[in-house]
């Protein structure tokens, strides 16, 4: 099946919350998977209960949202102080609304409501100076302040196109169900006179694991994608390999502010329970990914060179038996004049000692930090852009991935950033 321009978009300028564009085509492809119900709602945002675990090739495989969205976002400006404390209110009542009518799982609907440093400067500058979080590390290393929420910044790989964004506010929404995540796009975006919508990222993921094609290659088809007849059947994402191995994946509280001790939480706690998130969005070349590496060259730079993986499997193990360090790199870089992706990134994404957190959980040597929730994309760059000339908007399909990850704090996502860049710690 292959979709017209016309239906790539389905109205994505006008009425763009509502609209769906190719998405819709994700519900008609692949029913939702059988999740398991909620334990209850968490005090963070962040997390997703009810989350499923298959197991490939003695993998054990967290099975993600089918689909993702991101609303990124500005507090409007101009409103009476008195409208802006109501809009406060109406705010609360509606994220109360949301949790009320859904399960915080795959199979209702995942809210996080993440605030920016340009809002906290512009609105309320005195208590954020106040309870904004210092990051302990950090501030140890550079020998200042430094708070746990810092401002986007530029690292040594970044094209000299890549823009940085100052949002107020950017809203992700995770569900099976596309009528789910429009139900809350329409509850925070299109009933609340709070927020001025800057863009609209949408996207999807899996959709292979119980067999079948897939949905990034499925997807990719029906969009008319060069290099989409290249994706593997059963991709989880449009470069083949899968992503969410669970011990890839930090544990649940890992991510939060004051878990491992890299912030307190702020004065009195009150940003306790929550964490920082990041987001990105990069354009994949599905041709020169398949047509230029073969399996083992694509295994080699995903994870590390010299990796043995049977050709065609596109599982790949991610535990703490398989963390590759500094010397690791620093050996592979030497003989083959490369390191791999992951093998980088662990060198300051897994912890390097048994770290006894904030919560009372032992966290073991090696495991990962980082909650990733990445999705891939069709989005050119983004489904709808309030400046359409600034981020070269085009309405042609491209494959990609809309890059969202929670650290404990903005440090800890630069390092990591730092060291897939080759900046080993």
């Amino acid at each position: 099946m292959r979709l017209t321009r016309k239906q790539l978009l389905a109205g994505a300028g006008a009425g763009a919350l509502s609209a769906t564009g190719v998405y819709e085509l994700v519900d008609r492809l692949t029913p939702g998977p059988a999740r398991p119900p909620a334990a209850g709602l968490p005090p963070e945002q962040h997390l997703l209960d009810g989350l499923r675990i298959v197991v490939d090739h003695d993998v054990e495989v967290v099975v993600p949202p089918l689909h993702h969205q991101v609303v990124t976002a500005t507090v409007k400006v101009g409103l009476p102080r008195a409208d802006m404390l109501a809009a406060q209110g109406e705010l609360e009542a509606a994220l109360r609304r949301l949790e009320e009518r859904f399960e915080p799982t795959p199979a209702g609907l995942g809210v996080t409501v993440a605030w920016g440093l340009p809002y906290f400067r512009r609105f309320v500058p005195g208590a954020a100076e106040r309870h904004l979080p210092i990051d302990r590390r950090a501030s140890q290393t550079k020998h200042r302040p430094v708070r746990a929420l810092l401002d986007a910044v530029r690292f040594p790989s970044d094209p000299q196109e890549t823009l940085l964004e100052r949002n107020d506010v950017a809203v992700l929404l995770r569900s099976d169900s596309l009528d789910n995540i429009g139900a809350g796009a329409k509850e925070l975006f299109e009933k609340l006179n709070l927020f001025a919508p800057t863009s609209i990222r949408r996207g999807f993921a899996g959709g292979g694991f119980d067999g079948g094609i897939g949905l990034p290659k499925q997807l990719a088809t029906a969009a008319g994608v060069r290099g989409a007849d290249l994706i593997p059947d059963g991709a989880e994402l449009f470069l083949g390999f899968t992503s969410t191995q669970r011990a890839g994946l930090g544990p649940p509280r890992i991510a939060n502010l004051e878990t491992l001790g890299y912030s307190d939480g702020g004065p009195d706690g009150y940003f306790r329970g929550g964490t920082t998130m990041h987001v990105s969005h990069m354009f994949e070349d599905l041709e020169a990914w398949y047509i230029n590496f073969d399996h083992a060259e694509r295994v080699a730079t995903a994870f590390r060179p010299r990796l043995r993986v049977p050709s065609g499997r596109l599982t790949v193990q991610q535990g703490p038996q398989d963390v590759v360090d500094v010397a690791g790199n620093a050996r592979d870089y030497r003989r083959d004049g490369a390191i791999g992706h992951s093998a980088s990134i662990q060198t300051s994404s897994r912890l390097l000692s048994d770290v006894l957190g904030e919560d009372g959980e032992l966290y073991r040597k090696g495991t990962a930090i980082p909650h990733r929730a990445d999705f891939n994309t069709l989005d050119n760059p983004f489904f709808w852009s309030s400046d359409p000339a600034r981020d070269g908007q085009s309405s042609e399909a491209a494959a990609g991935l809309h890059f969202v990850v929670f650290n404990p704090t903005s440090d800890d996502f630069h390092r990591n950033r730092l060291a897939m860049d080759g900046v080993l710690p």
